[in-house]
C-alpha cells in the first residue's frame, strides 16, 4: 500500500471516530416501549399463528387415517360453519372413509383454517408473552396447554354450540358423532404447544446501537 493511500485511509478512520464521538455527545435517547409492548406481540402473534394452525392441521392429516377418516376430515367438518350441512355432503367413499372431491373448496377450507389460526394467534401470543415471556420451554408449554384448552372450551362450548345453530340451523362442529371432543381438544393442544415453542421468535428485543470503532492505527 502506498504512503498516500495509508494516509487517506487513516484520515477516513479518524473522521469516522470523530463522527461517532459527536453522535454519542448528542446523547439522543433511543425509543423504548413503556411497560408491556402489546402492539408488537399482537403483530408477531398474528404471524406465528399460521405456523400453529399449519402444525395442528398437519397432525390431523397424519392421524386421521389411523381412525379410518379422510386426511382432510377436519377441513370437511370445519367447512360446516360457512356452508352448513352441505359441507358434509362433500364427502364420498366407502366404509366411512371420506374424500373431498372439490379441490377448490378444500383449498378454501385450508386457507380459512390458517387465517383463523392467525387471528387467534394475536390474543394467544399476547397472553403467552405476558405470563411466560422469559420463561423456559417447560413453563411456556404449561401456559400454552392452559390457553389452548381454554380456547377450545370458549370456542366450542361458549360460542359455536349456539352460534352455528342460530346462523346455519344445525350443530355439526360440536357434535361428538361428527367431531369427537378429544380430537378437537388435541387439535387445540397442538396449536398451543406450537405457539409456546415458537414464542421466543416473537420476543421483543430493543435496538442496540453499534459499538464505536476501536482506535486502531494504520501501519506505515
Amino acid at each position: 500500500m502506498s504512503v498516500d493511500k495509508q494516509h487517506e485511509l487513516q484520515r477516513l478512520l479518524d473522521r469516522a471516530r470523530e463522527l461517532e464521538r459527536e453522535i454519542i455527545a448528542e446523547d439522543l435517547p433511543l425509543w423504548k416501549p413503556t411497560g408491556f409492548y402489546g402492539a408488537y406481540y399482537a403483530t408477531t402473534g398474528f404471524l406465528l399463528g399460521i405456523f400453529g394452525a399449519m402444525t395442528s392441521l398437519l397432525v390431523n392429516v397424519i392421524g386421521a387415517p389411523i381412525v379410518r377418516k379422510s386426511p382432510l376430515e377436519l377441513i370437511r367438518v370445519y367447512l360446516t360453519f360457512p356452508f352448513g350441512e352441505k359441507a358434509l355432503s362433500l364427502a364420498r367413499g366407502a366404509e366411512n372413509v371420506y374424500a373431498v372431491p372439490d379441490g377448490l373448496i378444500v383449498a378454501f377450507g385450508c386457507c380459512l383454517y390458517l387465517a383463523t389460526g392467525m387471528i387467534v394467534g394475536v390474543p394467544f401470543h399476547v397472553l403467552m408473552m405476558k405470563w411466560a415471556g422469559d420463561a423456559p420451554l417447560g413453563r411456556r408449554l404449561a401456559v400454552g396447554t392452559v390457553l389452548a384448552l381454554g380456547l377450545w372450551v370458549i370456542n366450542f362450548y361458549g360460542i359455536l354450540i349456539w352460534l352455528q345453530p342460530v346462523l346455519l340451523g344445525g350443530n355439526w362442529i360440536t357434535d361428538p358423532q361428527i367431531l369427537p371432543w378429544w380430537v378437537a381438544a388435541a387439535t387445540h393442544l397442538v396449536y398451543g404447544w406450537t405457539m409456546a415453542a415458537l414464542a421466543p421468535l416473537g420476543q421483543y428485543s430493543a435496538y442496540q446501537p453499534p459499538e464505536p470503532l476501536s482506535p486502531t492505527r494504520v501501519a506505515t
